[in-house]
């Protein structure tokens, strides 16, 4: 989880193959307090190297793009840069388009044409490990995921991990697979928000991913969480 007053500003890197919009976004970003744009790509290839150089904490790429597109240079950050998170940008709002996104790696989207305290926003929150899914089309997209993964690992045992959950983190787990904010955990359990986000930071760390809709993906994927079926 980032945090400005210990990390200073947010290093972030944008990418997309228009100049134009490139310099938007930058001027855009940059004008605003805890953010600092550290380096611009043109498209999928330049975003996987600028983040083996630069190590920014989060990467705002467009998805169609030349040479490699924003989906697979996802995939690519995601497994060598475990703590780079990455929000994509898209003019699709179609859950099947989302769902491959999500599983991806990205942290989250936001539509091309919306406000840009939308898109603020949702860098914020990407950067402190909130979604950027609303609750119902997070949850919708997660119950998916999970009964593909039951459909086709359906005798597949919970992999096991070098530092296992604890009972604790698994009931955060499993009310961050519901959509459920820090907040509402915090009110859930009966535990402090601080505390919440503590088990958040612990969950992140032991499954290997760098925000929470990973941490909910994964441990869908590897059965260490079912959700209901519906």
């Amino acid at each position: 989880m980032f945090d400005v007053e210990r990390d200073g500003p947010a290093r972030l890197v944008v990418v997309d193959d228009h100049n134009l919009v490139r310099s938007g976004l930058r001027r855009l970003l940059n004008d605003q307090e805890g953010f600092e744009v550290v380096g611009e790509g043109a498209n999928g290839r330049e975003a996987v190297e600028l983040c083996r150089l630069l190590r920014p904490n989060l990467v705002v790429m467009d998805v169609r793009m030349p040479e490699m597109d924003g989906l697979s240079a996802t995939r690519e950050i995601g497994r060598r840069f475990a703590d780079v998170s990455v929000l994509l940008l898209t003019t699709y709002e179609n859950e099947d388009y989302l769902l491959e996104a999500i599983r991806a790696g990205a942290a989250g989207y936001v539509l091309k044409d919306a406000p840009e305290s939308q898109l603020i926003n949702a860098i914020r929150k990407a950067l402190d490990g909130e979604p950027t899914l609303n609750r119902r089309l997070a949850t919708e997209l997660l119950r998916r995921l999970a009964n593909e993964v039951r459909d086709v690992l359906p005798m597949q045992k919970p992999t096991d991990l070098p530092e296992p959950l604890t009972s604790r983190e698994l009931e955060v787990l499993r009310l961050l697979a519901l959509g459920y904010t820090n907040r509402q955990i915090a009110e859930e359990l009966v535990i402090s928000l601080g505390t919440v986000k503590n088990h958040v930071e612990h969950i992140r760390a032991k499954l290997g991913v760098s925000d929470r809709t990973q941490a909910v993906v994964k441990a869908l994927e590897h059965r260490i969480i079912t959700l209901p079926m519906r």
